[in-house]
């Protein structure tokens, strides 16, 4: 970029650097959206509640199945083989 491109477009900074944190900004919550962690911990305590009881294996079935799909979701998103 030149001087003179840089003194004409100086009063864009602020729009450029409310560009930039947006942009960090999603990144950030599609990173903690597309997180697998807490699907898998999240599963693991489902199954918890079953095998104690707290829950019928339809409902476990039910949860579970949203739950894979989510995990798939995340895959896809990240362009992981199934």
């Amino acid at each position: 970029m030149g001087l003179l491109t840089q003194i004409l477009t100086l009063p864009l900074a602020p729009v450029r650097g409310v560009g930039w944190v947006v942009e960090r900004v999603l990144e950030a919550a599609e990173d903690e959206y597309y997180d697998p962690a807490p699907i898998h911990a999240e599963l693991a305590a489902l199954e918890k509640r079953l095998l104690a009881g707290e829950i019928d294996e339809e409902t476990f079935d039910r949860r579970e199945d949203e739950l894979l799909d989510r995990l798939e979701e995340i895959r896809n998103f990240r362009g992981q083989p199934s």
